[in-house]
């Protein structure tokens, strides 16, 4: 079977079973050895947010003036975190797989595609945590909320792109570990997670943060989900441009992906 396939023999039988059990096995490997196993996929967060929420918001003082600013740093950090752990399961799974990929022949997609829908899967106990917040400290639920779900599809494309150009490029150059560890820490700080944007003075700055499309999707969801207080932009056109970035590293992403995927046998 060759790398790159139509799009009929893409959605086979044969691919989805393979797809499905490389997902699972992600998954139960992810935590394998740990003492407390899959709990970690709640703790970690939960762990990460309490140290952030002690010194931004009770020391600093960054959440002042935002209804619910615990919920509100929670929504940031399970988007960032979807985001980020899908690009570094990514990064190394092809490497990860070489064996698999030396012995069969198999579509080369399926193996960054199968690690993060393992992350997915990850987010959605991260979200049961975030409902149960969202209830304990009586968020106030709209109609809107029913549109979280394409934000998270935002961060999810956006996320699926970077993941497929990393997960190729890691193959030949070991060094763009080191080189995603300083771009993701600075995007972190980028991406308006732990400070509220009201912050910031300047509405030039707002607007170009909100060109990313993690800001966007992040504040698109804190609006919808946790207070219309959370800044974002109501102009259709406005928020296509974010879109629009998203798509494009998804197709630039795709297509590093595929002309490289004929030499990973090679380089493993």
């Amino acid at each position: 079977m060759e790398p790159t396939q139509s799009p009929a023999r893409l959605l086979s039988k044969r691919n989805k079973a393979l797809l499905r059990e490389l997902v699972v096995t992600d998954f139960k490997l992810r935590y394998q050895g740990s003492a407390i196993g899959y709990a970690w996929s709640l703790l970690r967060p939960l762990m990460i947010f309490v140290i952030l929420y002690i010194v931004f918001a009770k020391f600093l003082k960054l959440g002042a003036g935002v209804p619910h600013y615990p919920v509100y740093l929670l929504m940031g950090l399970v988007m960032w975190n979807f985001f980020a752990d899908m690009t570094v399961q990514s990064l190394y799974s092809i490497v990860q797989r070489g064996d698999i990929l030396r012995k069969i022949s198999i579509p080369r997609w399926i193996i960054p595609v199968s690690a993060s829908i393992s992350v997915f899967i990850n987010l959605l106990f991260n979200l049961v945590v975030l409902a149960i917040f969202m209830i304990a400290t009586d968020v106030h639920l709209r109609v809107a909320i029913l549109l979280l779900p394409l934000s998270f599809a935002e961060i999810y494309l956006s996320g699926l792109g970077v993941s497929l150009f990393l997960a190729a490029a890691y193959v030949e150059y070991r060094d763009i570990r080191y080189a995603w560890e300083v771009v993701a820490q600075a995007l972190f700080y980028l991406t308006p997670i732990i400070y509220p944007l009201t912050r910031i003075a300047s509405s030039h700055i707002r607007e170009a943060i909100l060109l990313n499309p993690l800001g966007q999707a992040i504040q698109n969801a804190r609006y919808d989900g946790v207070t219309t207080v959370a800044v974002t932009t109501h102009h259709f056109y406005a928020q296509l441009i974010p879109v629009a970035l998203m798509l494009v590293i998804l197709y630039l992403g795709m297509r590093y992906f595929k002309r490289r995927a004929g030499s990973f046998a090679e380089n493993l």
